[in-house]
């Protein structure tokens, strides 16, 4: 009876030191420093990347980099034997456009300009046009009333009349352009020309790729109703009048909705060129828990080069995420080879497109290699590198992080975040941008929204902006590794606790 009772202390004290030691990340922790970094950053931040655009070769050699890096660490592939989750991208290459209203034809971009997204193809007639004003519908106004637009040819004028409120703001705004295409399209518009003063370049609506992914929420501001931009010199030689006095003349000598008989046509052609882009994915597989997920991001792309070829690095952003994601990858791949690997499946996903619209994670949380509802937290790095204005002359200036989202969808994660600093970094945490009223609107403009969205509770980490921000300027010089290197540790920890406990995080709250 003795002997079986000391077995049973000495297989308890065994196994409670060992979940001790499991619990403890300290040294693993200390892999991640401001040399391997750095040592990172020269690469992904260098010139041979060409700033990372989403899509460039630039961008490809980056993926390869960090997908050598896994490898080197013996972090797994993540998506079914490939390090890659691939999704395709299209830009459109204009073959034909015109516009004639009567007997006048006008001239492409110096008349007249297609928005940002329209259908690949377009021949329409019209013998009449509604000019609806501003377009704007809201609680006091309604510059629809008594007309029906279905079918037909809408006109109005961009921006809001002089004196203009709604109680309505921000994306809700009903004088916001996106707002105006989408009621006249409501509406059942065949076609819509917004009178603008300036009018688009060739370049800047046609060197764009757009996510066109099945599977994914495709470009959400896509329009499916041809809308096209037109200027003064289209509204002059229709009416007979300059845009200040049309402008001017609503509401006095002009009703609206103003329907007026014309004989129009609209065409307009394309040809679509596709581009392929990949997520990169590596997993450190869990023991006991191995089917629930820990997943880390950061995104890899960044702005690429201006028409000069001069290069934006992008070292902060997101260089320094992406960096600290292949460091933490290397710390947990370290830990399980000896025997300490964490018990839910880590997952350190690098995407692309973020600068273009969070185009990686809304196609990973729309096609997930691994289950959401398994999936117990998403920790997004978007720059952590830098001191940030706010910190410049503070006290603080090198030892603090501002976090964002910890509190809004499970009450479990603020304070494990908290534990975790408390017993190993002690930076402070600024929960500045996590204030539902923050004007930046922080919380909705990284990766982790995707996330967020369907459900996973999620932290981002963030060093604040500073004048370099999506600037050539933005270069490994200027990165505080030191810092960077303690957020990094902040994240690890914090991803070894939920990675490590026994019950997946609580969504107790809802996505606010």
């Amino acid at each position: 009876m003795r002997y079986q009772f000391l077995l049973f202390i000495g297989l308890f004290v065994g196994t409670f030191l060992n979940a001790q030691k499991i619990s403890d990340p300290s040294i693993f922790t200390k892999i991640i420093t401001a040399r391997s970094l750095q040592t990172h950053l020269n690469i992904i931040a260098g010139d041979e990347m060409e700033g990372r655009d989403t899509p460039s070769p630039g961008l490809e050699k980056a993926a390869d980099y960090i997908i050598e890096q896994f490898k080197k660490a013996g972090v797994l592939p993540g998506n079914n034997g490939s390090y890659r989750q691939t999704f395709s991208l299209g830009k459109d290459s204009v073959t034909g456009m015109s516009l004639k209203i009567d007997d006048a034809n006008f001239s492409a971009y110096d008349d007249f300009a297609p928005a940002m997204f329209m259908p690949p193809q377009v021949d329409l007639h019209f013998s009449e046009y509604i000019f609806v004003g501003y377009g704007i519908v809201d609680e006091k106004q309604n510059d629809y009333a008594g007309v029906d637009v279905k079918g037909k040819l809408v006109i109005f004028l961009n921006g809001e009349p002089q004196g203009y409120k709604s109680a309505q703001t921000g994306r809700n705004a009903p004088a916001s352009l996106f707002n105006k295409i989408k009621k006249a399209m409501e509406k059942g518009a065949a076609a819509i020309l917004i009178i603008r003063e300036d009018l688009p370049s060739r370049l800047s609506n046609f060197s764009r790729y757009q996510m066109i992914s099945d599977g994914a929420a495709n470009n959400r501001f896509a329009m499916t109703v041809p809308t096209f931009y037109i200027n003064e010199n289209v509204v002059r030689r229709v009416s007979g009048y300059d845009l200040s006095t049309v402008k001017n003349a609503i509401g006095t000598e002009v009703s609206i909705p103003m329907v007026e008989q014309a004989d129009i046509s609209l065409s307009y052609k394309t040809d679509v060129s596709k581009k392929e882009v990949s997520n990169v994915i590596g997993i450190v597989e869990g023991s006991d828990k191995k089917d629930e997920y820990v997943i880390i991001t950061a995104h890899y792309d960044h702005v690429g080069k201006d028409l000069d070829g001069k290069i934006y690095y992008g070292a902060d952003d997101d260089g320094s995420g992406t960096v600290s994601v292949m460091e933490m990858a290397n710390a947990f791949a370290k830990a399980k080879k000896a025997g300490k690997g964490p018990r839910r499946t880590v997952i350190f996903m690098t995407v692309c497109g973020e600068e273009k619209g969070l185009w990686g994670s809304e196609y990973y949380s729309s096609n997930p290699v691994y289950p959401l509802d398994k999936t117990s937290a998403d920790l997004n790095i978007d720059m952590i590198g830098r001191i940030g204005d706010e910190y410049i002359k503070s006290k603080d200036s090198a030892n603090y992080v501002y976090v964002i989202g910890d509190d809004r969808l499970s009450t479990d994660l603020a304070p494990i975040l908290n534990d975790a600093n408390n017993r190993y970094l002690r930076l402070k945490l600024d929960r500045k941008y996590n204030d539902p009223n923050d004007h930046e609107r922080f919380y909705y403009r990284s990766d982790h929204y995707n996330f967020a969205k369907k459900g996973v509770p999620v932290i981002f980490f963030f060093n604040g902006v500073h004048p370099d921000y999506h600037k050539p300027t933005d270069t490994v010089d200027k990165i505080n590794f030191e810092l960077m290197a303690k957020r990094a540790q902040l994240v690890f920890n914090t991803a070894w606790e939920i990675a490590n406990r026994n019950e997946m995080l609580k969504r107790d709250l809802k996505l606010q």
